[in-house]
């Protein structure tokens, strides 16, 4: 199957023989699908939080951060940003020179409203001779289009979206997105020592970029906020590139006869998280950020989950600490399997079979996993991946988050329950990576192997099959102890395309 020149490739990346050999078993074999029991809902799944219960997390949290721990923001950013111009790209290359349909008309008549107009009119008087309006005015609409996306411009058809500009901050200065994060650091995820840590995961063609903007703002946000900012990064791992296969699920191999490599999807980022030296972990994507105006209700529910997590965290190291001394009475672990099934919502019908020595090894594996607090918003129609109650292949039911792609679609009552699913996963996670003893986990030992992703593609005319590792926040984290809580829509405001820059939300 694979060459002397394919097995020095492989070695050369990091990929053992039978990891690559692994990949193409599954592409002749496929995945199976999640056994669902029910969408999680605010009856059986998800947290809600009344008034009361607000202040009580809040609270929490501020006391832990108090305690001086190790709190780090995780942000997804590699990739570049041409998705959110597909629009304007498409115009670029119409037969029309006019804005015509309803985006484009959009674009043009709001262009002032985009926090970066003054640095887009800037590049187009130093290559067009002409302001915005000008140009504008004399029917030039792809100059300025031109001037956004491409090279001799702006260049934001390529950057990712953590260096584009995404809102006005006062009257005369603005913000790229990777900025928000910095601000949204300093006023929840900073410690009683002032520190706040966040790391980004960029393509290494970005980073010398994101290392410039850090040089060049940091300074000016550690003076504001009175913190410090120990900012780091780290790159997609080319051990976790996955084969393409041939539709015979042989490997691919381009016009040259080498085999052919693409990226595993966020699920990779797994082995990035897992490097991180922290004892919680906030994840969030890089474009979901809002002005200082919008902040208010993210910091108060940032704020909450991780007063959530503190909470069950405590309850669980009191649990194994009291497992792990033998001293423990048969009513005592009846109160564990009642926090598994109502604060932990995991549950095992065939538990019932076994007496106490087998039941305390059951609790001591269930209680001793990486933590993890997921806030869910009602769903809008928005599509993407939503809460459910699915079973793990231990046979125990628990919280997942799931993608439309891991449930049979012939299946009519899966299909069912996947419509009426109530809320949706806006990836606004907290976690606990560390145990009781203060040990970091092994991420990779929690991850479901079976709940990858395959999709066609092509390559030079060429059908081929592409493979995704399990999700970040979906198959990669399978194996956590997952509590969903419901938090507000406010807090959800993703920029998916550059036209939602002119959303309220984002003004």
């Amino acid at each position: 199957m694979f060459t002397p020149e394919d097995l020095q490739v492989l070695k050369k990346r990091g990929i053992s023989v039978e990891k690559a050999q692994g990949q193409l078993d599954s592409f002749a074999k496929g995945f199976p699908y999640l056994k669902l029991k029910c969408a999680s809902s605010l009856e059986y799944g998800i947290m809600g939080i009344d008034e009361d219960a607000a202040v009580y997390y809040q609270d929490l949290w501020t006391k832990y951060l108090a305690t001086n721990k190790q709190i780090l923001k995780f942000v997804p950013a590699s990739g570049a940003a041409s998705r959110m111009f597909k629009n304007m790209f498409e115009f670029l290359s119409a037969d029309y020179d006019v804005p015509t349909t309803d985006f484009e008309k959009k674009f043009f008549a709001e262009i002032q409203k985009f926090a970066f107009y003054a640095e887009l009119n800037e590049a187009c008087q130093k290559n067009e001779g002409k302001t915005i309006d000008e140009l504008i005015k004399a029917g030039k609409y792809k100059a300025v289009v031109e001037n956004m996306l491409l090279g001799k411009g702006l260049n934001y058809g390529q950057l990712p979206k953590g260096l584009l500009t995404f809102h006005r901050s006062g009257k005369n200065s603005v913000r790229k997105a990777f900025e928000e994060h910095l601000v949204e650091a300093a006023l929840y995820a900073t410690n009683g020592e002032g520190k706040a840590n966040l790391h980004f995961t960029v393509s290494p063609e970005h980073l010398p970029l994101f290392e410039a903007l850090v040089k060049e703002k940091v300074p000016a946000y550690e003076k504001r906020y009175g913190v410090k900012f120990n900012i780091s990064f780290s790159v997609q791992k080319a051990s976790t590139d996955t084969l393409a296969a041939a539709m015979d699920n042989t490997p691919f191999r381009d016009e040259k006869g080498q085999l052919l490599f693409r990226p595993g999807g966020h699920g990779a980022l797994i082995e990035n998280l897992n490097e991180q030296e922290a004892d919680v972990i906030f994840v969030k994507n890089i474009d979901n950020v809002v002005p200082d105006t919008m902040k208010p209700i993210t910091v108060k529910y940032k704020q909450i989950i991780g007063g959530v997590l503190v909470s069950l965290q405590q309850k669980i190291f009191s649990f194994l600490q009291l497992l792990e001394s033998g001293k423990y009475a048969h009513e005592q672990l009846v109160e564990m399997i009642y926090f598994l099934q109502k604060n932990l919502f995991v549950r095992n019908p065939d538990i019932k079979q076994l007496d106490d020595t087998e039941l305390a090894i059951y609790l001591k594996k269930k209680l001793n996993r990486p933590l993890r607090v997921c806030g869910m918003v009602r769903n809008l129609g928005e599509p993407g991946g939503g809460p459910f109650i699915a079973q793990n292949p231990d046979g125990t039911f628990q919280n997942q988050i799931l993608e439309s792609s891991q449930i049979d679609m012939s299946d009519e009552e899966a299909v069912a329950m996947f419509k009426k699913g109530s809320h949706f996963n806006p990836v606004d996670l907290v976690c606990a990576v560390r145990d009781r003893n203060g040990r970091a986990f092994d991420l990779l030992k929690y991850v479901d192997p079976q709940t990858g992703f395959i999709s066609q593609k092509s390559k030079n005319g060429k059908e081929l099959k592409a493979l995704e590792l399990p999700g970040l926040w979906n198959g990669a984290m399978s194996d956590w102890n997952t509590v969903f809580v419901e938090v507000p829509i406010e807090t959800f405001n993703p920029v998916k395309t550059v036209n939602d820059l002119l959303r309220p939300q984002h003004q």
